[in-house]
């Protein structure tokens, strides 16, 4: 990594980055943009709340998914019914040495010793980790209080409740190794009479499955309204149970007092790659044809930044604006969430998908080539900053012919139906523009790597304007990383769903050449 050169201005904010900036920064410039922001109150433990900076630069959250760190599902035919213990079908129905979670965390907001705010802090941790090495301890600890940032990413900024909605959002934890774990938060009013600060419970697993840990959040907040101490047994069975195959599901008995034994009904779905994602949302939130636009700013890996006033919308509409790529994978810089400490984040050269709440809008808004996008339902305009070519990046007729397929979802689809339709009309336009790639990657040697032949890949695209929009997405990261996977690949037989639709296309072309050659 090139060295970045940091000016400042009077406020603090930084006017000048030069550098090349990757996903996990250098510990020092992260600790520096957020030191600047940390007004640490009266008493608070300065060495603690350093730790945990220094320790989210480490966890740069990210949504990077390289192949190597990538788990491989089984993809099942159809979904079958709940788990039993038969060691015959186990290994079809649990995903080899995954479990539900590493651990479950409550985050309080307790006040500082001099009373002014409040700061969040640790109260729960399920289950406690013992035997750890002393320098375990520390990265372990360090790796709780930047947790904490992103359970309150709003800062020290509260005064106690009476009413507060319950929101549940996620964000991802990159390591410098570059393992990922998975954030699951679900913030919430504890019991109690008179006003009182909100709690937030956050899980930490190294699974993306959104919509199977909102489920567990029911359980966990619904146990948290008889009593602290029946989530622990809750938790426990949870931490037993191994994570099931995709389309599977998993039964948790739990006891609880007046009601019995309950069993609880886990079901992964059967499209494991969209089973972190909710594409209602992000539909619910904009028009098609302004969801249009995003997807174009993506694909080209421009900056960009989400506004709005809940943690939930912002988590799940970046989660599913990054999902529209599939195949791709975004690689750059990915936070569902922006600390209020880390807001200088927006001013990195390089590409982002950010989310930012609405309260901090006047420190974004500063900075060119950007796209902010406006997601709350009070908003006056969608697109408070833009390039103002995005309208222009995807080829016309491959517009028309997404916006058609979005057309065809139903109000009252299910997330299963919704993710179906949204997904495979943007897969379509994938398979449309590059589904010929592999038709261009030759191998000179048996056991060689192949060469991808860049020119003669786009050269073969009829369409002008899809041909001239190619020759700009085969210079972004995205595809380029996805092409060097290729390429090491050993020629055979292609599997996947983009692969499997590859081909269908390629049989209703040959079908259609046919019958124009009959005519």
């Amino acid at each position: 990594m090139s060295e970045a050169v940091v000016k400042r201005r009077k406020g603090g904010r930084l006017t000048n980055i030069r550098s090349r900036w990757s996903e996990q920064p250098k510990d020092n410039l992260i600790s520096d943009v957020a030191g600047k922001h940390a007004t640490l109150p009266s008493g608070e433990d300065e060495g603690g709340r350093q730790g945990a900076l220094n320790r989210f630069s480490a966890m740069w959250s990210s949504f990077r998914k390289g192949k190597r760190d990538r788990v491989k599902d089984p993809e099942p035919t159809e979904p079958l019914g709940p788990v039993v213990a038969d060691n015959a079908s186990r290994q079809h129905r649990y995903v080899s040495g995954q479990y539900f979670f590493e651990y479950l965390v409550v985050v309080s907001l307790k006040k500082t010793k001099d009373g002014s705010s409040y700061e969040p802090q640790i109260t729960y941790q399920f289950p406690k980790r013992d035997g750890m090495v002393k320098f375990q301890k520390e990265e372990e600890e360090k790796t709780l209080k930047a947790i904490t940032l992103f359970c309150f990413p709003e800062g020290i900024n509260w005064a106690p409740l009476t009413e507060y909605h319950s929101e549940t959002f996620s964000f991802v934890l990159t390591e410098v190794d570059g393992s990922r774990r998975n954030g699951y938060c679900r913030r919430l009013l504890p019991g109690g009479k008179g006003a009182r600060p909100p709690e937030a419970y956050c899980i930490i697993s190294s699974l993306a499955c959104f919509g199977l840990f909102s489920k567990i959040f029911d359980e966990v907040e619904k146990r948290r309204q008889i009593s602290m101490a029946m989530i622990y047994p809750f938790m426990q069975k949870l931490r037993e149970a191994p994570f099931p195959a995709p389309g599977h599901t998993v039964e948790i008995k739990s006891f609880i007092p007046e009601s019995g034994t309950e069993i609880i009904s886990l079901t992964r779905p059967l499209d494991s790659w969209l089973e972190h994602v909710n594409f209602h949302t992000l539909f619910d939130c904009l028009t098609d044809e302004e969801v249009l636009l995003v997807f174009a700013a993506t694909v080209l890996e421009r900056r960009i930044v989400f506004i709005a006033d809940e943690l939930g919308t912002l988590s799940q509409v970046i989660h599913a604006v990054a999902a529209l790529l599939y195949p791709f994978i975004w690689q750059h810089t990915l936070i569902s969430i922006v600390p209020q400490i880390l807001i200088d984040v927006v001013c990195a050269p390089t590409p982002y998908l950010l989310g930012v709440q609405k309260c901090l809008l006047d420190q974004v808004t500063d900075q060119s080539d950007l796209l902010v996008v406006d997601l709350s339902e009070n908003k006056k305009e969608t697109f408070i900053a833009s390039v103002g070519d995005e309208s222009s990046i995807l080829p016309p007729k491959l517009q028309t012919e997404i916006l058609e397929a979005l057309r065809t979802r139903k109000k009252t689809s299910t997330v299963e139906e919704m993710n179906r339709v949204v997904s495979e009309a943007f897969l379509h336009f994938f398979v449309k523009t590059v589904g010929h790639y592999s038709s261009y990657v030759k191998c000179s040697r048996a056991g060689q790597p192949g060469v991808f032949e860049k020119r003669s890949f786009y050269k073969a695209i009829d369409s002008k304007t899809t041909r001239h929009f190619v020759k700009k997405f085969i210079q972004t990261q995205t595809f380029d990383l996805f092409i060097q996977e290729v390429e090491q690949q050993q020629p055979g037989p292609q599997q996947g769903i983009f692969h499997k639709k590859i081909l269908e296309y390629q049989e209703k072309e040959k079908e259609k050449k046919k019958k124009i050659k009959k005519h």
